[in-house]
């Protein structure tokens, strides 16, 4: 694994993220809890951290290989609008982990490109505002968003598929598969284990086409040793689904930043008499700090490679 670390670049990301219809959204502020010193010095530096893993996803009942790329970064949060505060008057702004998290896979001649966006407090305890999930390839696209209002989460999603269409939704508010992700960065201790209740990750109800609903399930924490992730003590949170055919093993180093090493997805991939159980792999391979807003230029371009991308797959 290549460890990669860029000079801080002081300015900010200028992005544009969609609100629908979130005018009666939660407007006050949760007040997180004061992050500790090392939390600031890591979080705080005006850099993201990248992470390449070399990704086999499962997929009509096959592997394929790609990318996966996880962005953390924290930024100033608009809590009643729900997007990126950029400017004017600081009312209703908290800060956020927000992850980007993308996967770019081929099946055949055709490409997939997926991307999530999860907007949580940098309070562990408080519950993630907002979750985004889209989806590009060949047949069409889908766009799904969560938000959360007055203790549920309020859903659309658009699609191309005759069955699902555009719809609204709601679901109590339930951990999110999708928010594990960053409660882990902020604090591993703060995730339930034993019987819980949960929200099905937005990138698995896409491939699976399953509707949105809150699912019971056990999830466990354990420590783990292998040397081939990394050479820190490592810690593997597991959730097993009860109705749904899915196991999602997240695999991540157990000291402060708690980088994530790896994961495991096991579950039904295909359709029909095709569907076979299968599990998708993602392992580390490349991480960077780096304010890659400001690293736009052609330039920059070599970058990708450091980063471990093969720019003939993008």
């Amino acid at each position: 694994m290549r460890v990669i670390s860029k000079s801080p670049v002081l300015f900010a990301v200028v992005v544009a993220l969609a609100s629908f219809g979130c005018s009666d959204l939660n407007s006050q502020v949760q007040e997180p809890k004061e992050p500790s010193q090392q939390f600031k010095d890591y979080w705080y530096a005006g850099e993201a951290e990248l992470t390449r893993y070399k990704l086999e996803q499962a997929r009509y009942g096959e592997i394929h290989e790609g990318d996966a790329v996880l962005i953390f970064v924290t930024e100033d949060f608009r809590t009643d609008k729900q997007v990126k505060y950029e400017g004017g008057e600081r009312k209703n702004v908290a800060s956020v982990l927000k992850l980007n998290a993308t996967r770019k896979f081929f099946t055949g001649i055709y490409p997939y490109s997926m991307m999530s966006s999860i907007f949580t407090p940098v309070d562990p305890s408080a519950s993630t505002y907002k979750v985004t999930t889209s989806s590009q390839e060949w047949c069409g696209h889908t766009f799904s968003q969560l938000n959360l209002q007055r203790n549920q989460y309020k859903g659309k999603l658009f699609s191309y598929f005759q069955d699902e269409g555009d719809q609204e939704f709601s679901l109590n508010n339930a951990l999110l598969e999708d928010e594990i992700w960053n409660k882990i960065r902020l604090n591993p201790e703060s995730l339930p284990t034993g019987s819980i209740e949960l929200i099905p990750g937005t990138m698995f109800l896409r491939l699976s086409h399953l509707d949105f609903k809150v699912q019971k399930a056990t999830a466990s924490m354990q420590e783990v040793q292998d040397t081939t992730l990394s050479d820190r003590p490592l810690m593997k949170y597991r959730v097993e689904y009860q109705d749904v055919p899915r196991v999602l093993e997240i695999t991540f180093e157990s000291n402060f930043p708690y980088q994530i090493v790896a994961w495991e997805e096991e579950g039904r991939s295909g359709f029909g008499q095709n569907a076979k159980t299968l599990t998708t792999r993602a392992v580390r391979t490349h991480t960077m700090k780096s304010a890659y807003w400001g690293q736009h230029d052609v330039a920059d371009a070599p970058l990708r490679a450091e980063l471990g991308l093969d720019p003939a797959n993008y």
